[in-house]
């Protein structure tokens, strides 16, 4: 079952000149259009004039997170603000979001491209889909609401939270795909055994599909043998448009879909394409975006490239399970946070002193524990047990209102965590995934 037979199919050379033209009209589209590209262009010595095609990718700067944080709000946008429909934003690192804007033919293509991928992985016409990603400035429930309407599928949009309600609705609607992060799952099956609901017999639950936060193979299985359901892999970043890709039935790769999207993968500290097969940093070059074109966005993402035709008949590139960040930042409860993020706010408390470690685990229920360390400033007059209290409570609402997720904190006395020579290591994490 196909999407788009024609396109999701077509011939390598088709798809590959498709890429061409594409790529020479984004080269010139930026330059006349977005400051901000016009701007490195010129400094690296590039003019649309000379630049050939796929040949010449790699004389094109790389994009990184912090030229959107330089520009914040909207100044790497390409079009003016009256062509843009919709605004989507991510967390920044000082609370800043790093915000996305989307003409109407923005916000068609991504719908198109998960519409494509919801398909390949299984979804169809007749299914209910149960959409438990969060709704509002997080990409992620709405990309699969208008993905799954788009194909027909009768949506529930219930958003993340509410477990008991999430597993009633599954029961009376007769759910048939789940959409949220693997955590949740996990403990959505739990929560429905306290409650005598057997996913697996008592529900219509069949597949689900997952991602937003790093999840293995030894997960995937847990889930199904939990539940009885497939268990598909999801990726997209919010810079991208959300969720844009997932894997096909043969769970063997996620499908990119090449005539939006050019990918690389690269050597993190070189910069240089590594061969098909080795692992490295993803790279996406944005072939369709109007509002918010991105030529070789890094990431940040480890993966392994594949481009061989998929056995599901697919021959647009692959890539394999994400296997961890080129950068420091962690996920979350499918919220990506950067340690800086927290340093921020935690060096903003009088109270606080310069020292503090970060914990993460994974409770029995299946979801993520975050619990913050942070040492109590030698200059604090606090002494008694309820003002420890009392400051632990206002940093973990402070760090709550910039993260969007919640962290356990804990005060130490002056002097308690450890010291470090070199580079600090702010990160533990205990979880196995």
């Amino acid at each position: 079952m196909y999407w788009n037979s024609f396109v999701e199919t077509m011939p390598k050379s088709d798809l590959k000149e498709l890429q061409e033209r594409k790529l020479r009209s984004l080269v010139n589209y930026v330059y006349e259009y977005s400051p901000f590209y016009r701007k490195t262009f010129k400094e690296a010595g590039i003019h649309p004039a000379d630049f050939k095609g796929l040949s010449d990718l790699h004389r094109l700067p790389f994009t990184k997170k912090q030229d959107l944080r330089d520009n914040y709000p909207t100044g790497m946008f390409a079009v003016p603000l009256s062509h843009v429909v919709r605004f989507h934003a991510s967390s920044g690192t000082t609370g800043k979001p790093t915000v996305v804007g989307y003409t109407q033919n923005d916000l068609n293509v991504w719908v198109e491209s998960l519409a494509r991928s919801l398909v390949a992985s299984g979804v169809r016409r007749e299914d209910v889909m149960q959409i438990a990603y969060g709704y509002g400035l997080f990409t992620g429930g709405l990309g699969f609401h208008y993905a799954g309407e788009r194909i027909g599928a009768a949506v529930i949009p219930i958003s993340a939270g509410n477990t008991a309600r999430q597993i009633e609705l599954m029961k009376d609607l007769n759910t048939t795909v789940i959409a949220c992060t693997p955590s949740y799952m996990l403990y959505l099956a739990e929560q429905a055994e306290e409650m005598g609901v057997d996913i697996a017999s008592d529900t219509k639950l069949r597949m689900g599909i997952f991602g937003a936060e790093p999840w293995s193979e030894e997960t995937r299985k847990r889930i199904e043998n939990k539940t009885g359901i497939e268990a598909y892999d999801v990726y997209g970043t919010s810079e991208l448009s959300g969720p844009l890709f997932t894997e096909c039935e043969e769970k063997n790769g996620i499908h990119i879909w090449g005539d939006h999207f050019l990918i690389e993968v690269i050597d993190p500290e070189t910069g240089e394409q590594v061969g098909e097969g080795e692992k490295g940093e993803l790279v996406i070059t944005t072939l369709s975006k109007e509002a918010l074109p991105l030529i070789r966005w890094r990431t940040g993402d480890i993966t392994v490239l594949e481009e061989e035709k998929c056995a599901c008949g697919r021959t647009h590139p692959r890539i394999m399970r994400i296997l961890g960040r080129a950068d420091d930042m962690i996920i979350v409860r499918g919220v990506n946070v950067f340690p800086s993020q927290i340093e921020h706010v935690l060096m903003q408390v009088p109270e606080v002193g310069e020292h503090y470690m970060i914990i993460l685990e994974r409770a029995e229920n299946g979801l993520d524990v975050m619990t913050i360390h942070v040492e109590l400033s030698e200059r604090a007059k606090i002494d008694r047990t309820s003002d420890i209290l009392e400051l632990e409570k206002k940093i973990s609402e402070r760090l709550k209102s910039v993260l969007n997720v919640w962290a356990r904190v804990e005060v130490v006395n002056p002097g308690t965590l450890q010291r470090f020579e070199g580079k600090a290591k702010r990160v533990i994490d205990r979880r196995r995934i």
